[in-house]
């Protein structure tokens, strides 16, 4: 009579098998989305090329990396939103170098990676929070952070550069972003918070990056 071992657990065999896949989609999205944005600011009519060049926009992204990470370590979805958002800075950048005239004064793009840096593992952890997240208080308040930049957005295209439509634009994915909610409950107070972040996000960030790019 033989005896056969036991078979693992699926989780004892997943353990030390961190797949990099997911990481390296993460940033080959970010870099295809950064050329992207940079080539949608000479295919967009008019001033509305400005959508493109969005932090908002960019922080999709991040969002997104966030959100597509499974559930495991609580550093996964962290690494996936710096990895999408810095790649994107660098598509955004390279592209602009090898592909344009050249990204010009080299602050730029030093600034927005230092806010990549920031942005992206907060974008990656509200993505994971609103997808993954076990408690409402999560899944409001990593929904509400895509809606609340592009309210950012939109009071930095009312007040400060007089985009109507764009200003629009954002404005409605403010109000549209957090029907992605699980309850109309959620939907209201993600709604709530997102309004209040980007109030908030306005002066701590769109204030600064105007004094800078002035």
């Amino acid at each position: 009579m033989t005896y056969a071992a036991p078979r693992p657990e699926p989780a004892q065999r997943k353990v030390g098998a961190r797949p990099l896949l997911p990481h390296l989609l993460a940033g080959a999205g970010g870099l295809l989305f950064g050329v992207l944005t940079n080539l949608a600011q000479g295919w967009l009519p008019g001033s509305s090329g400005q959508i493109a060049n969005s932090g908002a926009v960019w922080c999709v992204a991040a969002f997104a990396a966030g959100a597509l990470t499974r559930r495991g370590s609580a550093l996964a979805p962290v690494l996936a939103g710096l990895l999408a958002e810095t790649c994107l800075v660098v598509g955004y950048y390279g592209y602009a170098e090898y592909g344009r005239d050249g990204m010009g004064d080299l602050l730029f793009p030093l600034v927005w990676l230092a806010l990549a840096c920031i942005a992206g593992p907060l974008m990656g952890m509200a993505g994971y929070w609103w997808h993954q997240g076990r408690t409402a208080g999560r899944r409001i308040t990593g929904l509400a952070a895509l809606p609340g930049v592009f309210g950012m957005e939109g009071i930095h295209f009312a007040w400060t550069l007089h985009y109507t439509a764009e200003a629009t634009a954002c404005f409605a994915l403010l109000a549209v972003l957090p029907c992605m909610g699980r309850s109309w409950r959620e939907r209201l107070m993600a709604l709530a918070v997102a309004m209040a972040f980007a109030v908030v996000a306005y002066g701590l960030v769109e204030l600064p990056l105007n004094g800078v790019s002035a």
